[in-house]
């Protein structure tokens, strides 16, 4: 375990009478990058906003190397921010714009000239120096504004979806050029986004929320390959997520065949969910040993083919380099060790289902 410089404890939010935050406990690690992660209106940018000073909790403390900063105004934590929409100076040239901090701090001027040197090698803009900012591309300035940021030697820089408004390619050169600033830096960096994937490539450690609530946080193998409940499998990445029974330890049913798994301490014919990645899924000639189904479409997607089976019922999701063309019939079979089970929740197949059949029903009475 790293040195802890950040800890959230028990932080409540609520604006106008609807909670945003709803008991959130979370620290972060000297030097890691940590990325909250969820879909709109999850609550992860107000937690942001929270880290930095921009809003109080309305209920718990914030933490900073064990002192409560509840109280403490943004410009007096070590801790700052790079948002969206990046907030350059358009009169000022590179390096006024990143000097600005520092020339506020009244710094030698032979110290701010070195220090935006510095930062300028490290975001891979040497010789950027003197451009007129509203010259650069998107990517270009986000790293001017990175710049800005680290040039005040902070411990944490807090990171607000600051590649939401990138082209995709851009925005994936971006994602790896972000990981190698913060680790040549060793700053903590703090970043959130709705994107999967970014998520992935970049963080060492990445929390899931939803609701205001945290369902998940572990490395991004954690929370691909082992996500604790519904919700978290089906927000990353693509899953088939299916009702299933426990048997037993070590041997679940779903799809009307009875698979060995990895998993135990569930009890005995325990109602569960199955997670079954699409890489995961070998579609194979017909064998009465493992489930069958009928490919019902099939998409080529450059590295892969991606087809959805119908088995039993349910449509199954499987990538693989070799195509089943539409109507074949094939069996799906799973290795015991990529076979995820869960306990129910809210998010489950079966749940689902009956919450939009009561809907339904209910939307016939009105």
């Amino acid at each position: 375990m790293g040195e802890r410089i950040l800890e959230l404890s028990g932080i409540y939010k609520t604006f106008e009478g609807l909670d945003v935050l709803n008991g959130i406990d979370l620290y972060i690690e000297k030097n890691e990058f940590l990325t909250l992660l969820g879909p709109s209106g999850c609550g992860k940018t107000t937690l942001l906003r929270i880290i930095g000073g921009f809003i109080k909790p309305t209920e718990g403390n914030v933490f900073y190397r064990g002192k409560c900063i509840n109280d403490l105004p943004p410009h007096k934590r070590n801790i700052n921010t790079v948002f969206q929409r990046y907030a350059l100076f358009p009169k000022m040239t590179v390096g006024e714009n990143i000097a600005f901090g520092p020339k506020l701090k009244k710094w030698d001027k032979k110290k701010i000239d070195y220090a935006v040197d510095e930062m300028l090698e490290l975001v891979s803009l040497r010789g950027f120096r003197d451009r007129d900012v509203t010259t650069l591309s998107g990517g270009q300035q986000q790293r001017v504004a990175v710049a800005r940021a680290l040039i005040n030697k902070p411990d944490i820089l807090l990171l607000d979806e600051p590649l939401g408004a990138l082209d995709l390619k851009l925005r994936k050169e971006m994602q790896i050029e972000l990981k190698r600033i913060q680790q040549e830096s060793g700053i903590t960096f703090a970043y959130v986004t709705h994107d999967q994937e970014e998520a992935l490539t970049m963080s060492d450690t990445i929390v899931v929320m939803n609701g205001g609530k945290i369902q998940q946080i572990g490395t991004p193998q954690d929370i691909y390959n082992e996500p604790k409940n519904a919700f978290v499998a089906d927000f990353i990445g693509d899953s088939n997520i299916l009702p299933a029974k426990m048997i037993r330890d070590y041997e679940v049913s779903f799809l009307g065949h009875i698979f060995p798994c990895v998993d135990a301490g569930f009890g005995e014919n325990a109602l569960v969910d199955v997670v079954l990645r699409p890489e995961d899924v070998k579609l194979e000639a017909l064998n009465a040993e493992y489930p069958c189904g009928e490919v019902i479409s099939s998409i080529f997607k450059g590295v892969h083919y991606e087809m959805r089976v119908d088995c039993h019922g349910e449509i199954i999701l499987a990538q693989s380099t070799v195509n089943c063309p539409p109507g074949s019939r094939v069996s799906l079979r799973v290795a015991p060790a990529d076979i995820q089970v869960m306990h129910k929740s809210e998010n489950s197949p079966d749940i689902k289902k009956k919450a939009a059949e009561q809907n339904e029903t209910e939307s016939t009475e009105a």
